[in-house]
């Protein structure tokens, strides 16, 4: 793998009070709710306040261009500034005002509709089972009520946070680090299960400035929340390289995590080819040659029905044990490289040393055939 060529820090050291404080309100309105289930709440509703943001500012914009012949009623308008069409019933303000009702569920999941229907990328991504009778909807309400004081499109800073936080207008940047900071705080809250959607982002840092992927093909095939791909655009900007000079493609199995994937990088305007599927047995990307591949693969998953490929063709170092995954990982990764590609990625403890099930005839002979640095 390429060695880094700097060390990384997150910047974000001026903003983590807000972002702490935000969760700690959303956090104390959890009261005994799953963090599990919780998280779905609260993502989907920042994901609806800032898309509903965004529209607005434009909307705004248009309504000053009436007089040039601008409509502020045309989905066209938004969709050519990639800005999703947010419809009447949909808009924050009208949820804001309906918050204290006791039908407020049922109208945060006609939202959800009203928006996956204007908008097919969004299609089968947002969470919508807010009116579920065991979601307390006047704690739905003062959620609501939390998150519309985050300003994603305005140049003040969020009510009760203090001078020192500013947005500057960057409300993409503001909530992709509240995505971010949330997603932790909830992996967290859930332990082990956590770590099936979030790779620690110091983790991801590490793996993103050692590959160094300025330009090509990007490939996570178990991209859980897609924090590889956040950080690699990350990357990008932050050595003034260009975005637009990266292709992303991801395949995730759980439903409920590429859903989280699919928000993530569409609130930070990342273009992304994220299939739902089981990377094994029905991969969406068959054809595709990366340059990098950067991934956290599940650990020793003893679950992966590898039985039934036995002579897949992607096992070119060997067939790997039925009862672990982790070199057919390691095998897809490479079957997935362009010539020159590199593959950078996280395994569990062991895999360098175990031999049982042939692992280690795999690990030599990759190792033989000069593909590790």
């Amino acid at each position: 793998m390429a060695k880094g060529k700097r060390n990384s820090t997150n910047g974000n050291g001026e903003s983590l009070a807000f972002e702490a404080r935000l969760w700690a309100a959303a956090d104390a309105l959890r009261n005994n709710m799953d963090a599990a289930e919780y998280k779905h709440v609260v993502l989907g509703l920042i994901f609806l306040k800032y898309i509903s943001d965004a529209f607005e500012a434009k909307h705004a914009e248009l309504e000053a261009q009436q007089a040039q012949g601008a409509d502020p009623e045309d989905p066209d308008e938004y969709r050519a500034v990639s800005i999703f069409w947010v419809p009447k019933e949909a808009r924050w303000a009208h949820l804001k005002a309906s918050a204290p009702q006791p039908t407020i569920g049922t109208l945060v999941d006609d939202a959800m509709a009203a928006i996956e229907r204007d908008n097919p990328s969004l299609k089968g991504v947002l969470p919508k089972d807010f009116g579920r009778a065991g979601l307390d909807k006047q704690r739905l309400g003062q959620i609501i009520n939390l998150v519309s004081d985050i300003a994603f499109s305005s140049p003040r800073p969020p009510a009760g946070v203090g001078p020192g936080v500013r947005e500057s207008g960057r409300g993409r940047d503001t909530l992709g680090r509240v995505y971010e900071y949330f997603l932790a705080r909830f992996a967290s809250a859930e332990g082990k299960s956590g770590g099936q959607f979030y790779t620690p982002s110091h983790v991801v840092r590490v793996l993103v400035e050692m590959l160094a992927p300025y330009k090509g093909r990007v490939y996570d095939p178990c991209c859980g929340s897609g924090g590889m791909f956040v950080s690699s655009e990350k990357f990008i900007e932050a050595h003034s390289g260009k975005v637009g000079d990266i292709s992303i493609y991801g395949q995730e199995s759980n439903y409920t995590t590429w859903r989280l994937a699919k928000m993530n990088l569409a609130i930070r305007g990342i273009d992304a080819q994220i299939a739902h599927g089981d990377t094994f047995h029905n991969d969406k990307h068959p054809d595709l040659k990366a340059d990098y591949v950067l991934a956290n693969p599940p650990f020793n998953d003893s679950d992966w029905r590898g039985a039934l490929l036995k002579d897949d063709k992607r096992w070119v170092f060997g067939v790997p044990p039925a009862g672990n995954a982790n070199f057919a990982w390691v095998q897809h990764f490479i079957h997935h490289l362009a010539p020159t590609g590199l593959a950078g990625f996280v395994l569990a403890n062991g895999s360098m040393s175990s031999n049982q099930s042939g692992e280690g005839e795999i690990r030599t002979a990759i190792i033989e055939a000069d593909l590790v640095d």
